[in-house]
């Protein structure tokens, strides 16, 4: 299938935004629904985490989502699709989603899973060497210690090297590959060009999708309406940029 590229710019980032928002609201019930599975999921992570005294790792355990969130974008995407075609959604589009997409898409999976488990050994090596053993409660960290603060910024550097290699590879291989569009080598190809061709603006919706998904996993009731919005524009930005052929943009 030919595939129609458009340049990636703040304007469509701006307006992505406004489509997942209104998609959001036109999905409420279903996307806080599934969204917020990864909420009650992210909760025992996070008390366990709390009640363990490994509270600096709560920070790092909300970022490695990044790197797990693209294979669970399927069901968000089928909404999009029924919504732009007049159909009702429910818990079974978002079935469907995955149903629907490339066997692939579980290889863009699995490769998240990869990346997360070694994003995850990296950090806790970290974690042990320059925080070590100590319990260290939310009430502990103030003031923050040091080595608390380096831990932090190191763990993030780690994660960003791996956020960004994951980024670049699946901002538009995955929605292709839910769409049945392309193989699998050429959706990464594509991907990866897309972000290198338009570096600036992917990177800037890079860090607002980071910071939007993390700080609402910190501030975990946002996440089930947070993630929903995030995940819609994703899907708006790709049909842009690629010309969804059921979104009538050729």
């Amino acid at each position: 299938m030919y595939i129609i590229e458009r340049p990636l710019t703040f304007q469509v980032i701006a307006q992505s935004l406004a489509s997942g928002w209104r998609t959001a609201n036109a999905a409420r019930a279903v996307s806080i629904a599934y969204a917020g599975v990864f909420t009650a999921i992210g909760a025992v992570i996070m008390g366990a985490m709390l009640l363990a005294g490994r509270t600096p790792f709560v920070i790092m355990a909300a970022g490695g989502f990044m790197l797990v969130g693209p294979a669970i974008l399927a069901g968000f995407f089928a909404v999009t699709r029924s919504i732009r075609a007049g159909l009702a959604v429910s818990l079974v589009t978002l079935m469907e989603g995955f149903v629907h997409a490339s066997a692939a898409v579980w290889v863009i999976a699995l490769v998240c899973a990869l990346l997360f488990m070694i994003f995850i050994t990296d950090v806790a090596i970290l974690y042990s060497y320059m925080v070590g053993a100590e319990p260290i409660f939310p009430v502990d960290l103030v003031p923050v210690a040091a080595h608390v603060v380096s831990f932090v910024f190191w763990g993030l550097v780690s994660g960003a090297a791996i956020a960004f290699l994951l980024f670049a590879v699946s901002a538009f291989s995955v929605p292709l590959l839910c769409e049945r569009r392309s193989t699998l080598v050429e959706a990464i190809v594509i991907s990866v060009r897309i972000v290198m061709r338009n570096f600036v603006p992917a990177m800037s919706w890079a860090l607002l999708l980071s910071a939007a998904t993390i700080g609402s996993i910190l501030l975990l009731p946002l996440f089930p309406l947070v993630m929903p919005v995030m995940a819609y524009a994703s899907h708006e930005l790709y049909n842009i940029v690629l010309s969804d052929p059921i979104a009538g943009t050729h």
